[in-house]
């Protein structure tokens, strides 16, 4: 094994892994935990960019940041979740992150503030070359990249008409001051995703008054933060046992839901958009501010726990409003109906932008490779890029549970290479399967931006990425390596591998 120093630079010095893995994040620890336990003897190292892990889960802080799935699902496989509620909020995740890397040893092998630039491989040496932000190189024979599919050094904000002009704050929740204080204050939160529901309630509890200003609504529906089966299952069985079932329970409710929603949209609109008039009452406008023009699961559905949202519309603490933006003000913003919201706060809470592979350029023999003349095969690794796995988890469930799926075959793929004495392999790519749907299969915003610089899906198995780990678990955890997709080569001529 080789020993993995976290505080040095190695700047200068091109250190060899068997494994380098991009990312300490949820899915970097996970990943690292799956390859040192299926593969154990394979040297590692985890690259991240920040000065802490946690990915996501450290740096968003905005107010009330939580999970919008149950953490018996976003939980690892191998770890029980034993947090209280099944809807955490971020300071526990990230906890829990740090929990597992510790009692693994995991974090031993994280080298921070080491940002991958580019990453370059070699057929002639079947090797990665990463280049860092520091200046640094290192060399792998395989590359996990847990990266995430969002630019952490910038959030998307339209381009506001006279937004210079106003007088007052204007903060991006992923950018969140520690020094901000909205007590008393009248806040504007332009946007109504999920950071949007996350928030609001949140400030409401403080802030003088929140207004949610949104272009179009979102589906919303509430949850219970806490899962009663759990609690229950807790008192009559071992930890594990109990993680397990409830984890089994959810995986097969959401699955159950989603295929429900998709073959009786107009059915599941009524009844999601119904439950919202329940909590709001008669008299509320929900034709206009909760009633989507789009069918659920086109794009992702917002969560709120235990209605805190509806709670506090109820309360007069936050109100909706369904208008688009004319222009900024000093004290506030003109909508385009004339009307104007006053505020010394705006959060434009107006989404993410897509980034893959942590912003790295990948290049094969030097060559740029073109990323969005490609498919994701199983939905975890890229066509046509030897020897690199990429963990992009659900967009209709919790992220993990492809995570864990996606990071686990990975290490059957190295195990059956070096059983067989393989050194380089990769799916081999088909333009006639491609389609010119997005990988993720969402319609939301920040997806159809990027549309020109993501991989596409493919029209049929292995290439389409069907967000439904059932069929992925068939397929990764129970379906065969060598399935004919993927090309092995190898060995690697002495001379060549020195």
């Amino acid at each position: 094994m080789v020993d993995v120093n976290v505080n040095r630079p190695d700047i200068g010095a091109l250190e060899h892994f068997d494994v380098i893995i991009v990312g300490a994040g949820l899915s970097g620890i996970g990943a690292a935990w799956h390859l040192q336990t299926r593969c154990p003897g394979k040297s590692y190292a985890i690259l991240e960019g920040r000065a802490a892990m946690g990915g996501t889960w450290d740096l968003f802080r905005y107010p009330g940041i939580r999970s919008d799935s149950d953490m018996f699902t976003l939980g690892y496989n191998f770890k029980p979740w034993l947090g209280e509620k099944s809807i955490a909020d971020g300071g526990s995740i990230r906890e829990y992150i740090e929990e597992t890397a510790r009692e693994n040893g995991i974090d031993k092998h994280i080298r921070y503030g080491h940002k991958v630039v580019s990453a370059d491989w070699s057929s002639a040496e079947a090797r990665w070359t990463l280049t860092l932000a520091n200046g640094g190189r290192m060399t792998a024979a395989w590359v996990m990249m847990c990266s995430g599919y969002y630019r952490y050094d910038a959030g998307y904000t339209p381009d506001f008409p006279g937004i210079d002009k106003f007088e007052g704050t204007v903060i991006h929740p992923q950018f969140w001051p520690e020094d901000v204080d909205y007590a008393g204050k009248r806040v504007v939160v332009i946007g109504s995703g999920a950071t949007a529901m996350t928030l609001i309630p949140a400030m409401a509890k403080t802030a003088a008054h929140v207004t949610m200003l949104q272009r179009s609504p979102t589906y919303v529906a509430s949850v219970p933060s806490k899962d009663p089966v759990a609690g229950r299952l807790r008192k009559l069985l071992p930890k594990g046992l109990a993680y397990r079932a409830v984890r089994l329970k959810n995986v097969m409710v959401s699955m159950a839901m989603f295929w429900l929603v998709r073959r009786n949209p107009e059915t599941a609109k009524m009844r999601l958009v119904g439950m919202v008039r329940d909590a709001l009452g008669p008299d509320y406008d929900v034709e206009m501010h909760f009633t989507p023009r789009y069918n659920p699961w086109d794009q992702r559905l917002c969560a709120v726990p235990d209605a805190d949202l509806f709670n506090a519309i109820k309360e007069g603490t936050v109100s909706v409003v369904t208008d688009t933006i004319d222009n900024f003000t000093t004290a506030g913003l003109k909508l385009t109906s004339g009307r104007v919201l006053e505020a010394d706060i705006v959060v434009t809470a107006t989404g993410l932008e897509i980034q893959l592979l942590g912003g790295a350029t990948l290049l094969l023999d030097g060559m740029a490779f073109d990323m969005p003349g490609t498919m994701m095969y199983k939905g975890m690794m890229i066509g046509g890029v030897p020897n690199f796995s990429y963990v992009i988890g659900y967009n209709n469930s919790s992220w993990t549970l492809k995570a864990d799926l996606s990071s686990a075959h990975a290490c059957r793929i190295i195990n059956y290479m070096d059983r067989r004495g393989y050194v380089s392999v990769m799916p081999k790519l088909n333009p006639a399967e491609m389609s010119g749907g997005n990988f993720l299969g969402l319609t939301s915003g920040y997806l159809t931006r990027a549309q020109a610089t993501v991989p596409k899906q493919g029209v049929r198995h292995p290439w389409k990425v069907h967000h439904n780990y059932a069929r992925d678990y068939a397929s990764l955890k129970l379906g065969k390596v060598d399935d004919g997709v993927l090309v092995f080569s190898g060995p690697v001529k002495a001379s060549r591998a020195a």
